[in-house]
Order: structure tokens, then sequence, then C-alpha cells
């Protein structure tokens, strides 16, 4: 285990000397550029339109003219000479983003001099920041501990004061990675830096002398440690990458917070009891979600294994290193005075909003509000004696599901031709569940309830998008036939449902009549339905009749071109030898329903079975249902089912 350039921590990469490092990807920047998967032009010009995309987005940010020696981003409503606040200036190699650019705007920074890819600015660009922005109380220069960093912002402020500019200078070295240094090196300057621009900005924008927010940004250089942890070296251009081993998260943040809060090394002074900043910055290729993750496991560490109020967390990408993946951890004491000054506002583009004020000692989560449609347990359950109704909606929904579930393999095989190859199988998981509950929970007597339950069981154990329709599909049947209370409900107003159901579907799934989808069962069905009670036809001859309708439509479905869902994917010749399994599914359970029904309260008894070659039928019905009944059988022995 070891640490790259940037003082980032990688596992299997040794120690290696940061300047030449950073010269080595340099160099290898330039001249692999073109060979790599970069949204760039020449090489050269990467920083100059950075910076030119960067004062597009953002109105109060504006650059110097005078690329590409000299790449300043400063503040658009400073004038250096007119200027009444210490000017605060920070700067480095490029490659960081958003550090520095992005830091600047009232509350901030004043101005930030950007070198090229990973190397120092020069003298020159420094000098021309500092005399664009400083006024006559002076000016603050915040600078990383690099070697090149120190030199170039060091000998800038020397010739700025020698033109008459008050200038000081604050070195920050937050580094915790390595044991304390020896010789001159020190502890480099890493994301800590940041938060040092904020207590700074904050601190000039107050009003303060330059002595006294040099005084504030050196104490805030004091109380920050930071370590980073790298799970990839950044991709120069045309490099391949390297991925090192890496542990989980949890262990990986709990040596990191060990490392920068390590007595041994005393590099923060932060003991139990304290109240602490954490930053969980981003080195360019980590996702939020993983971030947010390092922040979560984070807290809870400092909290009961440091014995540490954390006050203030900070998440995001500050200070990256292109893109490399991984993530870096800071931690600051937190005074109440720095707390003032990380909450004052800010105009700069990439300090985080929102996360001013107390955090809590923890985070209990909101409870989950209850559904105001949702009854106790002993109404939500099984009726001892059913009424009519009651038993018609068992004898419905037994039918339905059952004719689903021998369904299933044919869904499956159409499916696999234009789609992903479930349906069947997830059909068949949702008639499944609804048969289990129907046995235990619902309240058959109670119709809408009834509904209401079926479509909490398909979203329980159905996934995809065919379990989210059809609970849509019962929610707004429900809410249809809720007013009606326990009263039976009239085919009318089954009819009215059903409607309101299959519009529901539509608004929200996008599809209509003719896409190829379910609703060309139904839909059809439903204006059967609506034309066949208008008329006075018995409300199970309309029913049966309106079935039929589900399964001419459900079977045109090999004519129409997909318009929703995978099949819109799927070639036209193959569309055209099966139909759409959603539909067909819908018009099984659908026919099913209507048969069973009809058998039950108005022909006595009816038996269909299918072996081989034999089918018989045995009903006693109307001469529409008569006719209805053999359409079905046709439609069933199609399909090679049984169905009792």
């Amino acid at each position: 285990m070891g640490l790259n350039g940037e003082g980032k921590l990688v596992f299997e990469i040794g120690k290696k000397s940061a300047d030449f490092e950073a010269f080595k990807l340099r160099q290898s920047y330039l001249a692999m550029a073109f060979e790599s998967k970069k949204l760039i032009n020449n090489p050269n010009d990467v920083v100059t339109e950075f910076i030119e995309g960067l004062v597009e987005t953002y109105p109060g940010l504006q650059y110097l003219d005078g690329f590409p020696e000299v790449k300043v981003v400063l503040r658009a409503d400073v004038v250096g000479p007119k200027y009444d606040k210490v000017a605060v200036i920070s700067g480095g190699g490029s490659g960081h983003e958003p550090a520095h650019a992005g830091f600047v705007g009232d509350g901030m920074l004043t101005a930030a001099i950007c070198g090229d890819i990973f190397a120092s600015p020069p003298v020159a660009s420094i000098l021309a920041g500092i005399r664009a922005v400083t006024g006559p109380m002076g000016c603050l220069l915040i600078v990383k501990n690099y070697t090149g960093d120190r030199l170039n912002f060091g000998l800038a402020a020397e010739e700025a004061k020698s033109e008459g500019y008050k200038v000081e200078m604050v070195i920050v070295g937050d580094d915790c990675a390595l044991p304390p240094p020896r010789g001159i090196a020190g502890r480099r300057g890493l994301a800590g830096t940041i938060l040092v621009h904020k207590i700074a900005g904050a601190a000039a924008a107050s009003g303060l002398s330059l002595s006294d927010v040099a005084a504030e940004a050196r104490h805030a250089c004091g109380i920050v440690g930071t370590m980073g942890v790298a799970l990839s070296v950044c991709t120069l251009p045309g490099q391949p990458k390297s991925d090192p081993d890496i542990q989980p998260v949890d262990l990986v943040v709990s040596h990191v917070l060990n490392r920068i809060l390590s007595p041994e090394t005393d590099y923060v002074p932060i003991k139990r009891g304290s109240r602490v900043v954490l930053m969980i910055n981003g080195l360019g290729a980590t996702p939020v979600m993983e971030l947010m993750i390092a922040a979560g496991k984070a807290v809870p560490i400092l909290q009961l294994e440091h014995g540490l109020a954390v006050v203030r967390v900070y998440t995001g990408s500050f200070m990256t290193s292109l893109d490399m993946a991984g993530f870096s951890i800071s931690i600051m004491k937190a005074e109440q005075a720095i707390l003032q000054r990380l909450d004052a506002a800010t105009k700069a583009p990439h300090w985080p909003v929102g996360v001013d004020g107390d955090h809590p000692p923890a985070k209990i989560p909101v409870p989950v509000p209850p559904s105001l449609s949702t009854k106790s347990d002993e109404v939500l359950s099984r009726p001892q004696q059913l009424n009519q109704q009651g038993r018609a909606l068992e004898v419905a929904i037994e039918a339905a599901t059952m004719a689903i579930i021998n369904l299933k393999d044919n869904l499956n095989d159409w499916d696999g031709k234009v789609g992903d190859g479930d349906c069947g199988s997830t059909m068949s998981r949702g008639a499944t569940a609804i048969q289990e509950d129907l046995k235990k929970y619902y309240p058959l007597n109670d119709a809408a309830e009834t509904i209401n339950e079926i479509g909490s069981s398909i979203r329980r154990v159905m996934g995809g998008t065919s379990g989210i329709i059809y609970d849509i599909f019962c929610k707004a049947a429900y809410a249809r036939l809720k007013p009606n209370n326990q009263s039976d409900i009239t085919p009318l107003q089954w009819a009215d449902a059903f409607e309101a159901a299959i519009g529901a579907v539509m608004l929200y799934g996008g599809a209509a009549a003719g896409y190829r989808t379910m609703l060309d069962a139904l839909i059809p069905a439903s204006t059967v339905l609506r034309e066949r009670l208008t008329i006075g036809d018995d409300p199970l001859d309309a029913f049966l009749i309106s079935s039929d309708a589900a399964i001419a439509g459900a079977e045109s479905t090999k004519q129409m071109e997909a318009q929703a869902g995978r099949s819109t994917y799927v070639s036209a010749d193959i569309l055209t030898s099966v139909p759409d399994p959603g539909a067909m599914a819908a018009a099984s359970w659908y026919h099913a329903a209507a048969v069973a029904l009809k058998d039950k309260f108005n022909a006595g008894s009816f038996c269909i079975a299918t072996k081989s070659t034999e089918i018989s039928a045995y009903a006693h019905t109307s001469h529409k249902a008569e006719r209805a009944i053999q359409t079905y059988i046709q439609f069933m022995s199609k399909l090679q089912m049984i169905i009792w």
C-alpha cells in the first residue's frame, strides 16, 4: 500500500516523488492527447478552453485577456484599484477542477491562477492576478505546499510587494498520509485547502484587515487534516488504466480516519469530545452514490469509534485529479468561529449549498405515513360468510388467475420472440400471489377494497412494467368504486371502473389502442361491455360477449406495428408471427372470468377439458352465451390449456 504523486493512498502502488510524477503526467498528457477518448481539441489548449466554458456558464466570473501565458479567473465585479476588501487569491496546476477556479465568487476566492495540467502557474500569471484584483486592503495568497507553487507564488508576492501591494501568503499542508516529514518538504496541500479558502474568503468579505484574514487562514490550516484513497490512477489521454485492489468501503474509511486522527502523528488537534467538520471529496471519477456511501460510513465511525460530534458534512467533488477514481477525507476541528465562516453566504459556484446549520447527532428516519385508504387488519380479511357479490368476485378471481397460471409457458414463448421472455413467469407470479391472498385477506363482500388488495398483491411480487401497469389498473378501478362503500356494485358502475382503469393505464403508460399492448384487448372489451349494457342486455351476457371482443383484439395484435415496450425493437416479420403477450394475457383472464360467472350464476354446470384432440363441454345457457362459450373453447384449444 502506498501513495501516488497527489498524496492519495493507492493499494499496490509505491511511493514516488510528487514533482517527478507531475512532470511525467504532464508530458504524457501532451504527447498522447489525441490517442485517448477525451472531449478536447488541441491538448495545449485544454486549460484556456476550460476557462472559456467556465465563464460562459457563470455570469459572475471573468478571465484576464492574456491567453495562453496568463490564465486567471476572477470575479467579474471586482476592479483592483477600487476593491475595498482583502482579495483572496489561490491557484495551482490544472486538472483538479473545480479547484480552484470553481471557488471564485463573493465570499470565497477573488481570483484563481491556473497552471497547465499538474504544473504550477508561472510567476507572470500570478502577478497579473494580484494586480487585477488587489486594492488598498491588500491580498492574501493561499498556496498548497508543493515546491513549484511555493516558489512561483513566493516570487510573485515579492514582486508585488516591490510594486507597493500589501501581500501575505499562507501555506496549506493538510496531508496526513505519510509519517511526519523530515527536511523541508513538509506535508502537501490537499482538499482541506478548500475549507481554508472558504474561511479566508468569509473573513475577507466581513471587512477584516489583511493581517486578520491571514491569521484566520493560518489557524484553519493548523486544524485540518486530509488523506486520500485512489481506486485507480488518473488516465491521461492514451494511457491504459491501472486499477489496484481495494478493500470494502467500511474498512477503507475506518483506516483513513484512524490515520488522520492518529495520536502518534498528532497532525490535527482533535481529541475525543471535539466537534468536527467532515469533507468527503471525489477525485474525479467517483459517482455521487459512492461518495454518499463513504459519507454515510464516516459519520458513525467518527461518532462511535472516535467520540467526535460531526456538525457539518460536505460531500462532492471539490479537488480532483482528472478522472481518478477514489476519494479523500478531510477533518477539521469545528470551533464556533470556524462554523460561522463556513456557513457565511458565498456566490462561488462550486461551494455546496444546503449544508449549513448544525448536523443532528443522529438521523432518525421519518416514519412512513400510513395510507389514508388502508383499513384495519380486522376488516381486510376474508369474511366468514360471502354475500352474492362476494361469491361472484371469488369465482371470477379464481378463474382469471388459473387461466394466467395455465398460460404461463405460452406467454413466455411469445415474449421470448418479441420481448425479454418473462411475461408468463411475471404474470403467473402475480396470479399465484392473488390466489394465496384471496384465501386469507381479501374482503370479498367489499368489491372496492378487494380490487385494491389485488393491486397490493401484484405490487408485492410482480416486477417490471407489467406489475406497475396492473397496479395502476387496480388502483384506478378502486378509486372509482370506493364511493359506493360496501353496497352492491351495479353493472354500469363496474363498466365505469373498467373504463377508469383503462384510462389510467393509457395516461401513465403512454400507450393507446393499436400500440400492440394489453390495451388492444381491454379497450374493445370495455367498448362492447358499455354498448351491451346500455341496450339492456343481461349483465352476464354482456360480460361474456365483451370477452369475445377481448380475444379478437388480442389476436389482432399480430397485424399491428409495435409502438410501446421492447417489441418496438423487433422486426415486423417476427411481430406478425405471434400476438402481443400482454394482450393475450389480458384477454385470457378477462374471458375466463366472464365464462366462470356465466356458468356459476346463470347456466348450471360447466366443464371444458382439452386432452390431445378431445374437447368436451357441458353447459345450459342462453343462445348468446352458448355462442360465446364456443368461441372460448376454440380460443383455449389453440392454447392447449386445461381450465376447470
